[in-house]
Order: C-alpha cells, then sequence, then structure tokens
C-alpha cells in the first residue's frame, strides 16, 4: 500500500545515471602441496552493525551551501513548521494517531539466532520469510501517514524444522541515507504533508534544497517500504514512487542493502508496488505510472534473465493512481480507477489525490505480447475501486463467450485509505468481477459480505488460473487484523482462524508444502505464515498454520517488537541458493 506521488512531484523518470550494484572481487587460493597446505579457517560472519543516523557522515558542504541550508533551516522552523502545528490534523494523517501503539517504528536489530518455538515448523519449510513496512527514521515535524514511512523489512529464516533467526533492516535508500546525513527529515511526506498551499510551500522548501546541493532527487526520491517480490536472485523492495531496492540476504539470515536497480540501466522509470512473475514462464511484468507528463501509463515485462523485452504506452485521460494490477495466463488486466491525481487541487487548499465522482471505472483487458496500447480492450466496471487484486484467470461461458474473471476486495468509501471524517465505515469485500471479452460488459458479485478481508494472496504457483481457495487477513477492527480467513471460491465458505484477545496480525503469506516439486499441488497444501503482536502482553510472535485444517503448528517469539506492515514474500531454500552476489 502506497501513494506515488514524490517521485512524480520530486522528478520527472529520472533514469539512474550510476551502477546500483557492484561485483564481488572473486580471489583464488592455490595448494602447492595439499598433504602440508589446509585451507585457513574463514573468520566468522560478523552482523553489520544496527543503523543509526549518527553511523551515516554529513555531507562535505562549501562555506555557501552551508550558509544556505541554515537559511532554509530557519525558514522552516520559524514559519513553515509553526503554521503547520496551527493545522488541524485529519486522523489520517496525524502523527498521534499514526504513530500509536504497534505503529510506532523501532530500532533496527542485528540477526538473532535460536529464537524459542512453540510448537513444530514444518520440516518442509525451509527458507526466508521476509515482510515491508514504513518504519520513520525521525519523528515528523507535520503530517504523517501509515504509508509515510522509511522502509524496514523483518526476516525470519527457517531452517527446515530446526532452528528460526529473525533480523530487522532499514533499506538504505538514497532518501534515508540524505536524511541521516543532515540529521533530520526534509523530503516530504507523499501523504501526510502534501496537503494544501502547506504542501505547496513545503515542495518549494524541498526543491530550493535540492538546487543548493543538499539533495540528489537524480539518485531516488522513494521509501521502498511497500512490498518484496523475489526476481531473477534479487530481492527487490519496492514502492509506487522510484525504482526497486536491491536487498541481498546474507548466508546468516541478516540483510544488507545493495542499491537502488535499474535492471542495468533498462528501466528509467518508477515500478509499481507488485509486478507479477508468471509462474509459468518466470517472466516479470509491471506498471509504471507517471502524475506529471504523458503517457500517464506504461506496461512493461523482463524475461527470466533479466532482459526488458517490450515496453507499451498506455494513454490515459487523466494520471490514475494504479497500486496492483492482474495476470491470466494469457492477459494482463490493467485498473483504472476512480482515484486521479489533480495537483492544481493544492493550491486551491485540499489534497492532490482526488475521487473523480464523474469517471468510470474500467478495466483494460491486453495481450501478455501486446506492442501496441491499440491491443487494450477497455471494459467498464462502474463504482468499482480494488486496491489489491487476488488472481485472474479465463473462462468460457455457457454462451461460449471468453470471459475474464479477477478476484479482488472491493473498497468503499474509495478514498478512505487516504481521508476519514465520513460517517460511512471502510469495507473491503472480497469480490468477483467477471470480464465478457465478446460482450464488452462487466458484472460484479460479492463472495463474502458482512466481512473485511485484505492483504494476502492465493498459492503463487497457481496466479493466472483457476483457484479455488484465497487466503486472507481479516481486517477488523479495521485497519487491525484479527485473524485468517480461508475462502473457498467456488462455494464462498470462510473457514477463520482468530488470534484472539487483543492480538493482531498482518497480511497472509502462502507457502506450498512442496513448492519445487509439483505445481499442481492441491492448494490446501501449504502453511499460512504471519506476524502477530500481542498488544496486551506487549509480545511479538511469527506464527505457522497449516492450510489445510487452518490449526497452528507452530509459533515462533521474536525478541522486539514487529510494527504492522505491508506485503511480504517467502524465498524458498532453493531460490535462495541462486541468489546473485551482487
Amino acid at each position: 500500500m502506497h501513494l506515488s506521488l514524490s517521485h512524480h512531484l520530486f522528478s520527472i523518470s529520472t533514469p539512474s545515471n550510476h551502477k546500483s550494484t557492484t561485483k564481488t572481487p572473486i580471489s583464488c587460493n592455490i595448494l602447492l602441496d595439499p598433504s602440508k597446505k589446509t585451507l585457513p579457517t574463514p573468520p566468522p560472519l560478523l552482523p553489520p552493525p544496527a543503523f543509526s543516523p549518527e553511523s551515516v557522515p554529513p555531507p562535505l558542504l562549501s562555506p555557501v551551501q552551508k550558509l544556505a541550508a541554515a537559511a532554509l533551516d530557519a525558514v522552516e522552523n520559524s514559519i513553515l513548521i509553526k503554521l503547520e502545528k496551527n493545522r488541524k490534523l485529519n486522523p489520517m494523517i496525524d502523527p498521534a494517531v499514526q504513530l500509536e501503539g504497534n505503529y510506532a517504528p523501532v530500532q533496527e536489530l542485528p540477526v538473532q539466532h535460536g529464537l524459542e518455538v512453540v510448537g513444530t515448523i514444518p520440516s518442509s519449510v525451509q527458507g526466508v520469510y521476509l515482510r515491508n513496512g514504513g518504519n520513520t527514521l525521525f519523528p515528523p515535524t507535520a503530517g504523517h501517514h501509515f504509508f509515510d514511512g522509511d522502509g524496514m523489512i523483518h526476516a525470519v529464516t527457517l531452517a527446515g524444522g530446526k532452528t528460526a533467526s529473525y533480523a530487522c533492516r532499514f533499506t538504505k535508500t538514497n532518501r534515508l541515507l540524505a536524511e541521516a546525513s543532515l540529521g533530520k527529515p526534509f523530503f516530504p511526506k507523499p501523504i501526510g504533508e502534501l496537503q494544501g498551499r502547506l504542501g505547496v510551500a513545503r515542495l518549494a522548501l524541498f526543491y530550493t534544497r535540492a538546487a543548493v546541493g543538499l539533495a540528489d532527487l537524480a539518485q531516488g526520491v522513494g521509501m521502498a517500504n511497500v512490498a518484496l517480490t523475489y526476481f531473477n536472485g534479487r530481492l527487490l523492495a519496492l514502492s509506487e514512487d522510484d525504482l526497486p531496492y536491491v536487498v541481498r540476504i546474507r548466508p546468516d539470515g541478516d540483510l544488507e542493502t545493495i542499491g537502488r536497480y535499474d535492471f542495468d540501466g533498462q528501466l528509467g522509470n518508477s515500478m509499481i508496488a507488485h509486478p507479477k512473475v508468471d509462474p509459468a514462464t518466470g517472466n516479470l511484468y509491471s506498471l509504471s505510472y507517471n502524475v506529471l507528463s504523458k503517457p500517464h501509463l506504461k506496461f512493461f515485462k523482463f524475461d527470466t534473465c533479466g532482459n526488458m523485452s517490450r515496453e507499451v504506452e498506455i494513454s490515459l485521460q487523466q494520471p490514475t493512481m494504479i497500486h496492483d494490477f492482474a495476470m491470466t495466463q494469457s492477459h494482463v488486466i490493467i485498473p483504472d480507477h476512480q482515484m486521479v491525481f489533480k495537483l492544481s487541487e493544492m493550491i486551491r487548499g485540499g489534497s492532490p489525490v482526488v475521487y473523480d465522482t464523474n469517471k468510470v471505472s474500467r478495466f483494460g483487458v491486453m495481450s501478455k505480447n501486446a506492442t501496441h496500447e491499440s491491443m487494450i480492450q477497455w471494459i467498464d466496471v462502474p463504482d468499482c475501486f480494488c486496491f489489491h487484486m487476488w488472481n485472474a484467470w479465463e473462462e468460457v461461458d455457457d454462451r461460449g463467450h471468453e470471459i475474464v474473471v479477477v478476484i479482488n476486495s472491493c473498497l468503499t468509501p474509495v478514498d478512505s485509505l487516504y481521508f476519514s471524517g465520513g460517517d460511512e465505515p471502510l469495507r473491503a469485500e472480497l469480490s468477483e468481477i467477471r470480464l465478457n471479452l465478446d460482450t464488452g460488459r462487466s458484472t460484479r458479485k460479492v463472495i463474502v459480505s458482512g466481512i473485511n478481508l485484505e492483504g494476502g494472496q492465493v498459492d503463487k504457483r497457481q496466479l493466472g488460473k483457476r483457484t479455488r481457495y484465497v487466503y486472507l487477513a481479516i481486517a477488523e477492527p479495521w485497519p487491525k487484523c484479527s485473524g485468517i480467513a480461508k475462502v473457498d471460491l467456488s462455494t464462498g465458505n470462510v473457514v477463520e482462524y482468530l488470534y484472539g484477545g487483543r492480538k493482531f496480525g498482518g497480511e497472509v503469506c502462502f507457502v506450498p508444502k512442496n513448492a519445487e516439486e509439483d505445481e499442481d499441488e492441491d492448494e490446501e497444501e501449504g502453511f499460512l505464515m504471519s506476524f502477530v503482536r500481542d498488544e496486551e502482553r506487549e509480545t511479538s510472535e511469527f506464527v505457522i498454520l497449516k492450510g489445510s485444517n487452518m490449526k497452528q503448528v507452530a509459533s515462533i517469539k521474536i525478541p522486539s517488537r514487529v510494527p504492522y506492515g505491508f506485503h511480504g514474500t517467502f524465498v524458498s531454500a532453493q531460490e535462495l541458493a541462486k541468489q546473485s552476489l551482487f
């Protein structure tokens, strides 16, 4: 979950002008006489120290830059911050609300081994579960939204039913390091601060700092705080406002940021937070949208070696917030919803993100092999806003019509993720949308009513194919998640697992029992994972459930607090063995 606004306001499609990764030099020891020589014992792998602003050296500034920095700080402290403190904040951007309790940030924790395990970790589960989220480094000076924090990844390494370790690390983005070097936040928060005329003033202040050399926009402005995708031997930390960042999973289970990644110079635009890896081909598909310039949307794909094979420009009448899309075996399904960007609203005192009631939501169905936007078929789906799309597939109905089925969670009110104050409570209804490619019409039905279901997935080996089950978080009381729901899409039957008491979790991750052996394995034969926080006892744990019976098989005690976060993934031991060294 994120709002890609900062990238487009700070820099427009700025290609990376430096290598985001470096190759590790290779050395070789030659034994002249094996009977008398032995290889030296390698030193133990020491974890990197915990990150702190003090560990980042201040920038080397000229006397003129120092004078300009002091003047800009004075303007911010004496004028802008005072005006912002007098502004009444909506609860959705009030730091006192958004950073309360288990939403508050934590410090980095180097890898901790030998964690306490209650129950038994399944022997087939070998690899690393990783979850992203916002974790603001500096206390905000103005508004702050849940989506505005710096990226931090929490990792649990599972070693085949025997041991478990835990680590959490900031993703060392250009934004994070630049602010740490100056010892203060100065990149505008994409949602919490870019509101009204004060948001315009904060943008002007930021641009001025960049102009005098206090920030390098060409090296990225994003937070990499939303989602994680493992592709071509690289763990990518993603958010809509920038290129992805590569994060290396160390052999000891710790994490280190390698750098901003432009696919070796092939990608000059930001990438949305939810690219899709095709389980049949291994190709990666994604979108990029631009708020300021046309074309507002692009579609592209990379083959299994990381080579970009095509880029399709897609014309939209106005820039639209697109967080996710869906994929079938043959098509991609692109949403064009009613949440749009109108930057002129800031001058009028409003938000640049607008719910356009005059617009009709629609879905574009495009072949994965399309070479031009003329190959897209747009189908209206009125009054529909789905932040996340769980799966999609193709089928033929009883009239012989070609149908694309999309499974998603429809949100109402449409703008409730960003603003509050209305009387209507937020609803996240698991729904089925049917797009008729022959008639150009759509239908929508609610699969499960009366319960908010958000944050989960199907068996990723089945993406693009008809699936029976989807595993989702029970997002109640919103936005907290009180349990896990297993939904039978064919019947609408729901099996719930509730954490109980004042325990709350997050997104559900499904890990197949035999991920490397049989892609047609039963969708129930796997395990569900999530971090859980006991707000009463003030403890955190990592729970593992068996998918077939929805019963807990293990709980791993986490030695520090794990804040509520966003999206995660599981990297198997087999995948980890193929991890790129750079």
